[in-house]
């Protein structure tokens, strides 16, 4: 959870954390506003904020470690988590996690609609309930169509717009209605 987030829940002011902390209020706010990075800051620092924010910190550290990889690799390991867990695992498994809100609070669009398409597309096919608490994702879409690298890769060497036409004709209905072109879940290696 991000600092910001945090002092929302303890319904705690950068002026108060600054005060209970003894971190100065232009840490905290340069902090809080991006100006500063809280990986950067001393430990101490750290240790402070977190301590008044009733958190370890790792906790505190957490979001603003988390690496975010290439889309094709976070597709492949969405895919290969479905296959590990099976279908309804996997659909627990999300929504016990949340990832598709937490990766939508960064700002990380195709990872959120790919893995809320895959949700909507897992509970179809099992004849499971949509959950509501997305609904007002699913009025969301990706400005851009979103190929898989394959598509791409064809169009490139043949310029003919019949595969990229192709390819959103045979994409999952799910993934499509967030803009993202995906025609195959289950077949991973």
């Amino acid at each position: 959870m991000m600092i910001q987030e945090l002092m929302a829940q303890k319904k705690i002011t950068i002026y108060r954390l600054a005060k209970d902390s003894g971190i100065p209020y232009a840490t905290i706010n340069d902090i809080c506003s991006g100006k500063a990075k809280l990986e950067k800051c001393t430990a101490e620092t750290i240790y402070k904020i977190a301590r008044e924010l009733g958190v370890s910190m790792e906790t505190l550290l957490e979001p603003y470690l988390i690496t975010r990889s290439s889309f094709e690799l976070y597709k492949s390991n969405v895919c290969h988590r479905l296959k590990a867990l099976g279908d309804i695992g996997f659909v627990m498994d999300t929504l016990e996690k949340d990832d598709i809100t937490a990766y939508y609070q960064r700002e990380w669009y195709p990872e959120s609609l790919y893995l809320l398409a895959m949700l909507d597309y897992i509970s179809r096919v099992n004849d499971l309930p949509l959950c509501s608490e997305y609904d007002s994702l699913r009025r969301c879409s990706l400005q851009e169509p979103l190929y898989p690298v394959g598509v791409l890769a064809s169009f490139a060497v043949t310029k003919d717009e019949s595969v990229k036409e192709r390819a959103r004709k045979e994409a999952i209905p799910e993934f499509m209605r967030f803009n993202i072109v995906e025609s195959e879940v289950r077949d991973v290696l």
